[in-house]
């Protein structure tokens, strides 16, 4: 071959090869242990801790592109992606990427670009679908059987957007209130609800019939109706600086606890009986037990890391994210005491485990 040949075809694959050149790819797992998945909002990464060690196990990137590729053809990283939930068969996980970060609180927020679901095989850690909604959302969740996916419109004219978990198109758009943000459902699966942060209310959804059942009035600025196993929810309201407790058979607030500082999340632990909420201006996470009448008397507090935001129970072990401190704090639950850090990426937020 002449050598002006072989310079053409070397200049030939060079040009192929940065045409094609793939930066970041997501690689097929196998997340057959149990695990906790961490949702790092400013990396645009998915940490998986194997709970068997406390470790971080694999670092995923998180892409808008169904490849699971970011490449100079298009594909780039998932913009601020948030919250995390497990569908029923525990073998798809769904995040929602609102596209603005939402680390710093509540308040009110406008964007105007695309944000997306993304839905991932939560075994090989790879991307299924990705769906792109018209407006900022704030977490997307599974129906209690699997069929659907649900997340919310934060927007003056609130909705809720129901699509279909097997086809992933839209079946229903339900109008709530004013900037509706966490999407949840009670323990029995039969209610959802939804956190009207500029009403200050929450908007009670039958599953089934996709209409308004109730609104109830609740503190100032409540960002999510937080599943108790008591079959109570549990409501941070970030302004407020309290958590409403909402009855799920009667549909009312039962208890109201004054908090004396913003909320960045609550949790109901059902063996301890104790509501633990976190403090993330100071690093801590507090608890409250209930007394005799089953009301909540404060407990405690310990620190955990700068930024204390989501919390998830394992038995007596609790993971609690630190969107500051990029680590996930490891607490015994019976001791009150944190066993230790597991560094992650950039504004860990969401936080979901795998048994």
């Amino acid at each position: 071959m002449k050598k002006g040949t072989q310079i053409l075809m070397v200049a030939i694959g060079l040009f192929i090869a940065s045409c094609t050149k793939i930066d970041n790819a997501q690689p097929v797992l196998s997340i057959n242990y149990p695990a906790a998945y961490v949702v790092n909002g400013t990396s645009s990464t998915l940490s998986i801790i194997n709970l068997n060690t406390n470790e971080v196990a694999n670092l995923i990137q998180l892409t808008d592109d169904v490849s699971g590729m970011t490449h100079n053809g298009g594909g780039k990283f998932l913009q601020y992606p948030h919250h995390v939930y497990l569908n029923p068969a525990k073998n798809q996980i769904a995040i929602a990427a609102p596209g603005i970060d939402l680390s710093g609180g509540h308040g009110i927020v406008t964007h105007g670009g695309t944000a997306k679901v993304v839905i991932m095989d939560a075994v090989k850690g790879v991307n299924i679908k990705l769906i792109s909604v018209p407006l900022m959302n704030h977490n997307a969740i599974y129906s209690p059987d699997g069929t659907e996916i649900w997340t919310s419109q934060i927007d003056e004219k609130g909705s809720v957007l129901v699509f279909d978990a097997n086809t992933y198109s839209l079946k229903n758009t339900i109008l709530v209130g004013k900037e509706p943000a966490e999407v949840t459902f009670s323990s029995d699966g039969s209610l959802v609800f939804v956190a009207n942060g500029m009403d200050n209310s929450i908007s009670v959804i039958n599953p089934v019939t996709k209409t308004n059942i109730a609104t109830i009035p609740v503190g100032k600025n409540p960002v999510g109706a937080w599943m108790g196993s008591d079959n109570r929810m549990y409501v941070d309201n970030e302004d407020g600086q309290t958590i409403s407790i909402i009855n799920v058979k009667t549909l009312k607030v039962v208890e109201t606890v004054m908090l004396g500082f913003m909320p960045g999340y609550a949790a109901f632990n059902g063996e301890m009986k104790e509501l633990w909420v976190t403090d993330p201006m100071a690093g801590r996470v507090h608890w409250w037990k209930q007394d005799s009448n089953g009301k909540f008397v404060k407990g405690g507090a310990l620190l955990t890391a700068d930024g204390a935001h989501a919390i998830a129970f394992k038995g007596m072990t609790a993971y609690i994210t630190n969107q500051e401190a990029a680590s996930v704090s490891v607490i015994d639950v019976m001791k009150h005491e944190k066993i230790k850090d597991i560094k992650v990426g950039e504004k860990p937020n969401g936080i979901v485990i795998k048994l």
